[in-house]
């Protein structure tokens, strides 16, 4: 899925108990964690800990800043991981935060990122069995542009 950055979007906000935190070697277990979570319920690939966080020195795709994490008092409750190339690798909210609006605060904020980076669009992928987060990333202004076959495994 693709969304357009040249049209502006609502800027991610989200509700006065949750905050933007920036990576750290506090949270990181944490984030890794609803990460490996997501993977389960959407799909996808996350690497086992240390190699995940060692990609955060070590692969050009990888950026620190474009890990945005979201908590509240209970700790990290969604994160987006993207990369350099203007490609959203992963969103997940916690299962507590679900119906909150906080998956579309956090693409919003994405968008913007990407925006400011100057960038022209953005990607996803995302399984057609995953209906939530297609629902999701439509309501964000993402198009469908391309469509895989997966091989079976």
């Amino acid at each position: 899925m693709r969304r357009d950055l040249g049209a502006a979007t609502a800027d991610g906000v989200w509700p006065a108990d949750v905050r933007q935190v920036p990576l750290t070697p506090q949270n990181a277990a944490a984030v890794h964690q609803l990460l490996v979570a997501g993977r389960e319920h959407g799909g996808g690939r996350v690497a086992d800990f240390p190699v995940w966080l060692d990609a955060f020195d070590t692969d050009p795709e990888s950026d620190r800043a474009l890990c945005l994490i979201l908590e509240d008092a209970q700790g990290v409750v969604a994160v987006a991981q993207c990369w350099t190339s203007a490609f959203i690798r992963n969103l997940v909210v916690h299962p507590r935060a679900h119906r909150r609006g906080l998956g579309l605060a956090l693409l919003n904020r994405v968008f913007s990122t990407y925006r400011e980076r100057g960038e022209g669009h953005v990607d996803l992928k995302v399984m057609e069995s995953n209906l939530r987060a297609r629902r999701l990333y439509e309501r964000a202004g993402m198009q469908y542009i391309q469509r895989h076959e997966l091989d079976p495994r």
